[in-house]
């Protein structure tokens, strides 16, 4: 574990630390968590521990002042329990060393309870769960809630205002540089989508052939250029991708994960008309960019992580399978949940229902889309086989609520 160059002395002796998940878009989605702890303490030392990935995701964030890099060992590490054990104390007699009065435990775990804990961290706020005894205060989190009001909780779980929880991210001017200087091979004056096609759930991947299929509509009918960006476990599925289009179409897709590093991720997306993927970070990406985008959903619930604040459309089956539970919860509530909830298959969404969401959004501009992210979002749903039109929902109003119905 260690710490990056601090942005400035602590102004006071309070002194927060925010341990959020090892997932990209979880990590995308606590900015706004962020933006409002940092509001109401303001002279604060506030430092975030995450993994590498989610930890170069905040490079630019304002609200932080430390960033600190936690590797969690893999579960068949060699040693088992024990070794783990070790290595959560040695890392929490460091942050003991740094005199954290808060915990903020985004991460909702034994492990990040732990690691505050032993920390010796006296204040030790986080959910409700495996956790609890360790906690000094345990939030409920609760169903069908969005991830973003989620993390909101905690501060309003204490009595802490929080404002209208609207997204953002920025881009350093050096990063938009080396970018600019990247996309400047593209041919210009055409319409530049990011595709988001892997995740580390095999349950949420879509088809390849549905991803050539899409390509070849954006390319021949719109003249779009498409880009695709990720880590290193990304681009085996990118060459996948690409060995199934014909020359013809593999030219006008640009894969840019060994140039561009996660922390300029930001200013590629920026850069874009239009995501459409799968559930992953990188969708997270383009919301908090006011980017708009076309997610396919597959086993998770969209209630919790569709794009937020962000013009977007939900494309996932009309027949989500609920578990027992699923279905006790669901006949306990006072109103229904936007999505159903229960497990569905990006299988079940076809090429079809994600062309008629792109011309819902539409691509007539080749220039990227700027949105007012204080004044709410456009965000929709196309539910697989739905009979919904594209001018129907392109005519829709600004919801004032998570997501707004379009059947």
């Amino acid at each position: 574990m260690n710490a990056s160059t601090r942005r400035g002395p602590a102004p006071e002796s309070e002194k927060i630390l925010v341990v959020c998940t090892q997932y990209l878009g979880d990590t995308l989605l606590a900015i706004p968590f962020l933006r409002n702890l940092r509001r109401t303490h303001p002279a604060a030392t506030i430092d975030v521990c995450a993994s590498p990935g989610p930890r170069a995701m905040l490079a630019a964030c304002p609200y932080v002042d430390d960033r600190i890099s936690w590797t969690r060992p893999p579960r068949d590490r060699r040693g088992g329990l024990l070794a783990t054990a070790t290595g959560l104390a040695a890392e929490a007699a460091w942050l003991r060393s740094r005199r954290y009065t808060t915990a903020y435990l985004l991460k909702p775990s034994f492990s990040a309870a732990a690691l505050a804990t032993l920390a010796g961290i006296p204040t030790r706020v986080g959910f409700r769960g495996e956790s609890t005894a360790l906690l000094t205060t345990a939030i409920r989190r609760r169903v069908g809630r969005h991830q973003v009001e989620t993390y909101l909780d905690l501060l309003r779980g204490q009595g802490l205002p929080v404002d209208d929880g609207h997204n953002e991210n920025w881009v350093p001017p050096e990063a938009a540089e080396r970018v600019a200087r990247l996309l400047a091979g593209l041919p210009t004056g055409r319409p530049r989508v990011f595709l988001a096609v892997r995740s580390t759930d095999p349950l949420k991947l879509w088809p390849v052939d549905r991803w050539r299929s899409l390509l070849r509509w954006l390319v021949d009918d719109h003249g779009c250029e498409a880009v695709l960006c990720g880590g290193s476990g990304d681009r085996k599925a990118h060459a996948e991708l690409l060995r199934s289009c014909p020359p013809s179409l593999a030219a006008h897709i640009h894969d840019f994960s060994a140039d561009v590093p996660l922390a300029d991720a930001a200013a590629l997306m920026a850069e874009m008309r239009l995501c459409v993927g799968v559930d992953t970070g990188m969708v997270h990406l383009a919301a908090s960019l006011g980017v708009p985008a076309v997610v396919i959903v597959g086993p998770t619930d969209p209630n919790r992580w569709q794009p937020w604040g962000t013009q977007s459309v939900v494309l996932r089956s009309s027949r989500p399978r609920p578990s027992f539970a699923e279905r006790l919860v669901t006949a306990g509530r006072g109103e229904p949940l936007h999505f159903p909830l229960g497990r569905a298959t990006p299988d079940e969404v076809g090429f079809e229902e994600v062309r008629s969401a792109v011309e819902a959004i539409g691509l007539r501009s080749a220039e990227p889309v700027r949105l007012d992210l204080t004044r709410g979002g456009y965000r929709y749903e196309i539910v697989a086989g739905s009979t919904a039109s594209p001018s129907a929902l392109a005519a829709a109003q600004p919801a004032t609520k998570p997501l707004a119905h379009a059947h």
